[in-house]
Order: C-alpha cells, then structure tokens, then sequence
C-alpha cells in the first residue's frame, strides 16, 4: 500500500491528506434534514479528521479527530499503517454519528458521502501488501534518477505536456514503481493478478463499499492526476504513461467525477464521493472563476490558481493540474498549483525534533517576543525543494546566526520560511498566468497563527484574507458532496453559495516601487532590505 497526494476529500464524511500534494480524505455525510447538515471525515497525513456543516449556512456544527502515528523506518522513509487509516475512519465516523446522536439528528436521514489517498493491496484477503508511503518521502530519488536518465535530454519534465508534472519523488508513480523494484509481495501480487492500487481515497471507499465483498475501485479525476499516470487532456489513464513506467493498467482504480455517488456505505446509510485536497480548498474558498487563487498552510503550503476549462503549462515550475469536476456531465477545470514541502511541518520540527517548542501554538509568542529574525534565515528544505525548482538533493540550512541569536529568532525566522516560499511560488504564478494577484486567499491550521499572516501579507505586498473557518478544505469536500446528482443538498450556483466570514490582513510596509523582495539561489535565500 502507498500514498501518492498530498490529499484526498471523500463526499460521505471523510478527509484524508497523506500524499504527493497533496492527498486529503474526506468524507462527508449528507443530511436530508430541514437543516441541512453535511457531515464529514478529513483523513490528513497526521490526523482523520470528521467535520459536520450545515449546508445552507457553511456553519461548522460538530468535529472529531483521531490522530494517525508515522514512522520513519530510515533517513528520509515516512510511513503510515493503512489498517490504522481506516481503524480511525471507522472511529471518526462512529464518534460524529454518536455526536450527532447527542444533537438529537437522526443519522438515518444521510444522503451522501465522499472519501480518497494512495497504496496496493490484496484484492482476494483485503490485506495491504505494504505501509502506506507518506508523500514526503524520499526513497524514490534514485528511481527518479533513472528515470529521467531515460528521458529524452534527461529531462524531468518529459512528460509533463501529458500529465502536467515534472517527474519527482513526490508523485504516486515513481513510489508505485519503486515498490514494484523492491517489495516481493507486492510483485508477486502484481503477477498472479491480486494486486489493486490507488491512492488512500480508493483505499476507504473499497473498504467501506464492501472491501473483498464487492467494494467499489474507484478514484476521482482530481487525485488521478497526481499519479503520473493520468492524462489530464483525455481525462483517463493514458497508456503510453503506464507503459514509460512500466506499470500494468488492470490495477488502477476507474476515474469517476469529483461530485457523484460512488457507492453505498455496508454497515451505515451513507453514500460516497471523493475530491483531492488541494482541490477540495479551492472549491471550499468558493474560487470558481478563472483566475481565482487560494494558498492552503498546512504540513506543506500548497497555492493553486483557476485556470478555466484549458490547462495552463507552466515556463516556471508550476505544476499543472485538474482543479475538479463537479459531475459526469460537467466539463473538468484547470489549475496551476505551486507546491511547497514544508510549513506547518517545520513548527513540529521545532517541537518534536529540536524541542525549542513545547506547542505548536507557542511559536507564535517567541516570535512575537523577538520581532524579527535579526538575519538568521532558515530554509526548510526537509525533503528537498518543489517548486519551483523540483530539487529533491536539496537538504535545509540554517544560517546568519551570531551569538545573540536565540530562540525567538529561530522561531521568527522559521514563519518567514514558510511566507518567503509562498512568495516565490506567487511570483512564478504571476509570471505564468500574465495578471498578477491582487489578494490571496488563505486557509489551513496555520492560519491561526495571526504573525504568520501580518508576515505574509509584507513579505507578499497585498492583502491576505482569512476565512474565520479555517477548514475550507473540508467544506469544499462537504459542497462537492452535497452537490452531486443523487444527494442535492447543496448548490454551487452563484447566487446561492454560503457567505463566510473573513479577516483581511493589509501590508504594514510600504510596498511601492518593490518587486520580489528577496531571491533563492540554490536553497539560499537574500532578503532585499
């Protein structure tokens, strides 16, 4: 088994991020109550997560989590137990029906539900032939090598005119083939025809569909896209890709829509449905129009721009990718995604790893105390760089430090990564596109932290608008759900999408006459005072 996205959003009730840019799972569980409530479980790399919305006011009624441990078998490995994915999908969804219990809704009125992430298994025992491999992993670099060694010109963006993505460790495909080099259950699998794979969102949907009994192999166009395998033109797994890789096309799961009913929950009333993370926040921070941008902060940061209905390729190290499709009969939407490995994860390094804090929420206060990294500049290249360069020997540096640096410029300096990263993948999108931004949208965990976003909107020179939910992820994945033929319990015209409120960060620095305010050569970055 094995993650390939950053994340997946199921339309039954479950969010799940993992993998590759992703991969979020999310569930959510449509009510066909006077209220309207769109339940749903968010499986992320760290957490599952299951969130209840009201589906006429995008009001968050209820909340559960369970946490989901990671490994590190070696330097560089970041694993996760596929059976411990869905014990705690299954908790998630156990406890949000007790809570909902407890608010005196009757569960039997559920009309929907989604769910997605990436690995193999045994289609015969309904067993995983391996761990779940966590989209920052790095175990596939010499893979990745070889393959692009292969390439005309060696060149990592080969096949991008087909898939929209350079080739990188951070994609399912490379992972795919790598476990198809070195793990012997899983070839064996392969050969004698047992073997399915997908990303985590297939993995629950076939499990909670029935699982060896019957369960539905499916994905949706948003988290195939991620595989390297996709052809984000014909919208369907593209040969040609599969055969580059060397990979047999009777395992992959069918592509359906990001908004239709994939099939029926055995053991409760819910129906499934599935949209990828990033894509999920996108739809969530209500960007429907071209050109329309939204910048989610959490384990990684991830910047994605509406392109309409025709792929934009990107001259600058953007990926190109599909936005969602809101129905079998709906034409797919475009986006330009500029991915970062590291954000949030840098406050945890912080915290788990150096012990410099002891919560994630204090970081905030030792920056604050400190006021300013006073030249100590921090690259947090954990698991190399992504865009815009997709140099994976790239490794993080610390540096500027003089013996009155301390903590609180360490902390400083770590929330400055985090908004210098998002500043050049911006740049790069302004490039591309040819109209620049004139405010981001943001959303995810670290949105909370208010420095974080004062920095943002000075090192960006424009306005950062926060919605007060900070989950728009998982009500992206609600809407998507509530949307779909079947269910109609939400609808994404213009004239009748939620009012969210929101905060607005203004630039604090005057920002006349200023281009990009610093540079990154090789991993280093120059700030421009």
């Amino acid at each position: 088994m094995f993650f390939c996205r950053p994340c997946v959003n199921l339309t039954a009730g479950v969010y799940n991020r993992f993998f590759t840019s992703s991969i979020v799972v999310i569930t959510c569980l449509l009510f066909a109550l006077p209220v309207c409530l769109s339940p749903l479980i968010c499986s992320s790399s760290t957490y599952n997560k299951t969130y209840v919305f009201n589906a006429k006011t995008a009001k968050l009624i209820s909340h559960h989590k369970v946490e989901i441990n990671q490994n590190f078998p070696k330097e560089g490995w970041v694993e996760e137990d596929p059976k411990e994915i869905i014990q705690s999908v299954y908790e998630c969804m156990e406890r949000t029906c007790e809570k909902l219990q407890q608010l005196n809704i009757d569960i039997s009125n559920i009309k929907g539900g989604t769910v997605r992430r990436p690995w193999f298994w045994d289609k015969e025992t309904g067993e995983p032939l391996y761990n779940a491999i966590v989209w920052l992993d790095l175990r596939t670099q010499s893979t990745v090598e070889r393959l692009i060694n292969k390439a005309p010109g060696k060149n990592k963006n080969h096949l991008k005119h087909k898939t929209g993505l350079p080739i990188s460790t951070y994609f399912s495909a490379v992972k795919l083939r790598w476990l198809l080099d070195n793990v012997d259950e899983v070839r064996q699998a392969v050969m004698s025809e047992r073997a399915l794979f997908g990303t985590v969102d297939s993995w629950i949907i076939w499990c909670l569909t029935g699982g060896r009994n019957g369960g539905v192999h499916c994905t949706d166009v948003t988290n195939a896209s991620r595989t390297m395998l996709f052809n984000i033109h014909t919208m369907d797994w593209d040969p040609e890709l599969c055969r580059y890789f060397d990979i047999p096309m009777e395992i992959l799961p069918k592509v359906r829509s990001s908004s239709e009913i994939y099939g029926l929950v055995v053991f409760v009333p819910f129906l499934f449905q599935c949209l990828g993370d990033q894509s999920a926040a996108l739809v969530g921070q209500m960007c429907f129009g071209e050109g329309d941008a939204k910048n989610t902060y959490g384990t990684g940061c991830f910047l994605l721009r509406n392109t309409g209905t025709k792929p934009v390729m990107s001259d600058h190290g953007l990926l190109t990718t599909i936005a969602y499709k809101l129905g079998t009969d709906r034409p797919a939407c475009y986006a330009l995604e500029g991915s970062v490995a590291i954000a949030g994860a840098v406050v945890r390094w912080l915290k788990d790893n150096m012990g410099i804090v002891q919560s994630s929420s204090e970081i905030e206060k030792l920056a604050a105390a400190a006021g300013t990294s006073y030249g100590c500049y921090f690259v947090p290249a954990f698991s190399g760089l992504y865009a815009p360069y997709w140099e994976p020997s790239a490794r993080g540096i610390i540096c500027g430090l003089t013996q009155f640096t301390n903590r609180n410029h360490l902390a400083f300096a770590a929330l400055e990564a985090v908004c210098f990263q998002t500043r050049e993948i911006l740049d790069a999108m302004n490039l591309d596109s040819g109209i620049p931004l004139t405010q981001l949208q943001v959303d995810g965990g670290m949105t909370s932290n208010r420095l974080l976003m004062q920095l943002q909107a000075d090192i960006l020179c424009m306005p950062v608008v926060r919605p007060t939910m900070s989950e728009t992820t998982a009500l992206g994945a609600a809407m998507a759900a509530g949307a779909a033929e079947g269910v109609d319990v939400w609808s994404l015209s213009p004239g009748h999408l939620p009012q969210v409120m929101c905060e607005k960060y203004e630039p604090q620095i005057n920002c006349e006459g200023t281009s990009s305010s610093f540079t990154i050569n090789q991993g280093i970055i120059t700030y421009k005072k």
